[in-house]
């Protein structure tokens, strides 16, 4: 029996007892873990500090570190999320319909766990203590690979969650990491059938393609951010400098950062020039075309690879487009179907930026960095499905558990 077998059959094992567990004991479990990862953040600290350095040595840099970098305040903050999580209502269990058959028969539908969910990501420490808290919330059991990056600080957490887990009569198994970040490893674990209910891959878009093209496992296909901004003709253009400005460079390395901006022609000489001098002064290189680069010092010209970039760095693409049809053309072909914003005054243009961008989340007058569990009041999320099939969006506790039919009967027999 292989490494991940063994872990595919303890995690069963350990969801049939998660999956009736009741709603106080998973939140006493959720503070619990909390308190036990404040307890011993030295151990995690330390951890990180050896892969942020071996990161470093590696040559890798920018964005990628910011986001394996732990601190006392975001450990705090992941401690938060689990808090969080306990304070959401349980889905499981909750009876969405139930009608009464001419036959007497009563068929229900109810919210139940999945089971075990795999969940594939890259150097986010922070992903280890969502996916977990979710997790347990909703019933399921977790099996998380993470990158190699992150190795040693995922240990670390998942060591103090499988301990806190003992300590309040729970299976450690409820939760376990895959250590060994081999492809051979990832490809077994897309192909963990029987064991896997769902694989989740969080991450770039070389990862999620390649589960998406590889796994036998049912995949729940997390979002690419190609994310658009429009600035129409009759935006507030103080206005839309702050909208842009805060998407772009708040947390550059998030897949709900704004990658391209589109400004309307007429705009040319007045919010252009004021949204490239913050831009600038933050250090965003501009990748334009021939009219970004006609006026704007330092842009350099964009090729048809970057229209289509996440850049997930301080870079920005920038078109100047003749009007919102031109917008919504450029966002159609180039979106991966994240999020997408319009700056405008106009009702009628900001109605049908709604209506006919095809998006998980669409924003009038409002940052992209907002699509997120936490901001939309979900608590922790998991992810940001990209794709149309069961869940869209941020994937909160709901998005983690699926349905079944409930069927009273009185004898009924069918003829």
């Amino acid at each position: 029996m292989s490494i991940l077998t063994d872990m595919g059959k303890r995690a069963k094992e350990a969801a049939v007892t998660l999956s009736i567990m009741p709603t106080l004991r998973k939140n006493d479990m959720l503070h619990h873990a909390a308190n036990a990862l404040l307890a011993e953040q030295d151990a995690v600290l330390a951890a990180n500090i050896e892969d942020v350095q071996a990161a470093k040595q590696a040559g890798i840099k920018g964005a990628f570190i910011d986001r394996l970098t732990l601190n006392e305040e975001r450990i705090a903050q992941m401690a938060d999320a689990l808090r969080q999580v306990a304070a959401l209502p349980d889905p499981v269990g909750q009876v969405l319909s139930m009608q009464t058959l001419d036959n007497g028969l009563m068929v229900g539908k109810k919210r139940v766990p999945m089971g075990v969910i795999g969940i594939i990501f890259e150097a986010r420490p922070n992903v280890t203590a969502d996916a977990f808290g979710l997790c347990l919330k909703a019933g399921s059991a977790v099996i998380l690979r993470g990158g190699k990056e992150a190795r040693n600080t995922n240990k670390a957490v998942v060591d103090i969650f499988r301990k806190a887990l003992e300590e309040k009569g729970f299976l450690a198994d409820c939760v376990q990491m895959v250590l060994d970040s081999s492809r051979e490893t990832a490809n077994e674990m897309m192909r963990l059938n029987g064991y896997l209910d769902v694989l989740i891959p969080r991450g770039g878009a070389g990862l999620i393609q390649s589960v998406v093209q590889n796994s036998t496992v049912p995949v729940i296909q997390t979002g690419v951010g190609n994310c658009h901004i429009y600035v129409d003709e009759s935006a507030d253009l103080d206005m839309a400098v702050r909208i842009v400005c805060n998407a772009k460079t708040q947390r550059p390395g998030v897949c709900n950062a704004c990658e391209s901006l589109l400004i309307h022609e007429s705009l040319q000489d007045t919010f252009l020039p004021k949204v490239m001098q913050v831009l600038q002064e933050k250090h965003v290189e501009v990748r334009g075309d021939a009219a970004i680069c006609q006026k704007v010092a330092g842009a350099v010209a964009a090729s048809d690879e970057d229209w289509a970039t996440e850049y997930t760095d301080l870079i920005l693409s920038a078109r100047i487009v003749k009007d919102l049809d031109e917008a919504i053309a450029h966002i159609r072909k180039y979106s991966t179907g994240h999020s997408e914003a319009i700056v405008t005054e106009n009702y009628t243009n900001a109605q049908r930026f709604l209506n006919e961008v095809d998006a998980a989340a669409v924003y009038v007058n409002a940052s992209t960095r907002f699509t997120d569990g936490g901001a939309f009041g979900f608590g922790a999320e998991i992810g940001i499905s990209t794709q149309k099939l069961h869940a869209r969006g941020p994937m909160g506790l709901t998005e983690l558990t699926t349905t079944k039919y409930i069927i009273y009967g009185s004898g009924q027999i069918r003829e």
